[in-house]
């Protein structure tokens, strides 16, 4: 009887193990009521380069506009910003700020966090002159570090980049080479998973990677330099760890 509760448990802990992580429900990202053409979106902070809302065959979409970019140039009202993001720990984000304003974004204001999960984007590039890349940006601190995985329109590849300490390094490159075309929507979709971490273009895996420690920051949107860029449907999924 006793080898037999012994098996019953055994059981047990394997089905649980086995177990699959439960998603919980999304969130999208929407644009409000209130979201104005031309002015800046309600639902992200801007924190580098002009976004704006802008209309995409009679919809609502969020652009990023590299026009006027210039290096070192925050997003106007920065300090006022911050405090939406980071509260009283603001300071030592707005002195980091300075050192990735090569790098427009804008923080998805109503996720207060992301650890496990998915995120996904539709992305349209428009133009640039100097670059077309466009991506996620995840695992936002407060000094200003983060993550992204982004499409580079002139390069065609999708790369996954670490910002830390004011320095951009490197991480993972695609499989393989994906050329698009302008003015065409497309899908960038990237899982996070304890360290494990893979991303896809429009529903192909370009890549999987260790990172090295857990996620655990904020979220939002990511381009370079004077990228010109429309955004739609930013969605994350979390999952349990």
């Amino acid at each position: 009887m006793a080898r037999l509760r012994s098996l019953a448990a055994s059981a047990f802990l394997i089905a649980v193990a086995a177990a699959p992580v439960m998603a919980q429900a999304p969130t999208i990202v929407a644009l409000k009521a209130a979201d104005k053409v031309g002015a800046e979106p309600k639902s992200f902070v801007p924190i580098v380069g002009d976004w704006v809302i802008t209309q995409d065959d009679g919809k609502k979409v969020v652009m990023v506009d590299g026009r006027k970019w210039k290096r070192g140039q925050p997003a106007g009202g920065l300090a006022d910003k911050a405090r939406q993001i980071y509260g009283a720990r603001n300071e030592d984000f707005i002195d980091n700020v300075a050192a990735f304003a090569y790098y427009p974004t804008a923080v998805a204001k109503d996720i207060p966090n992301f650890e496990n999960g998915e995120i996904s984007v539709k992305f349209k590039m428009i133009g640039g002159a100097l670059d077309r890349a466009q991506g996620i940006m995840f695992n936002l601190k407060p000094n200003g570090d983060w993550l992204c995985v982004r499409y580079n329109g002139t390069e065609d590849n999708l790369v996954l980049w670490t910002y830390t300490n004011g320095k951009r390094n490197f991480t993972k490159r695609g499989t393989e080479n994906v050329p698009l075309e302008l003015g065409t929507w497309h899908e960038i979709k990237m899982a996070v998973h304890g360290i494990k971490f893979t991303a896809a273009l429009d529903g192909k895996l370009l890549i999987e990677y260790d990172l090295k420690e857990p996620v655990n920051g904020k979220v939002g949107l990511w381009a370079k330099t004077d990228t010109m860029a429309e955004y739609d449907m930013f969605t994350v999924t979390p999952m349990a760890k």
